[in-house]
């Protein structure tokens, strides 16, 4: 996720919390709509929908915070 900012993200990792909580949130979610995706946990496509419409919004946000570390 962003290549662009790999620097910036692993120096965000390691001294933003609310940005490593975002992170975290957005893998978590990740990996939980993978495993529904691919059957291994059971899921309705609405509930698999709703999912990837919230790691879409936390990746928006970690672009945003992104955006603005860089600025800085």
């Amino acid at each position: 996720m962003f290549p662009e900012f790999c620097d910036l993200i692993t120096q965000l990792k390691s001294n933003d919390a609310h940005f490593v909580s975002l992170f975290q949130q957005h893998n978590a979610l990740d990996q939980q709509v993978k495993r529904m995706v691919s059957r291994t946990e059971p899921a309705t496509p609405e509930e698999i929908e709703k999912l990837k419409k919230e790691k879409l919004r936390l990746k928006d946000e970690i672009y945003i915070l992104l955006k603005k570390a860089a600025q800085d």
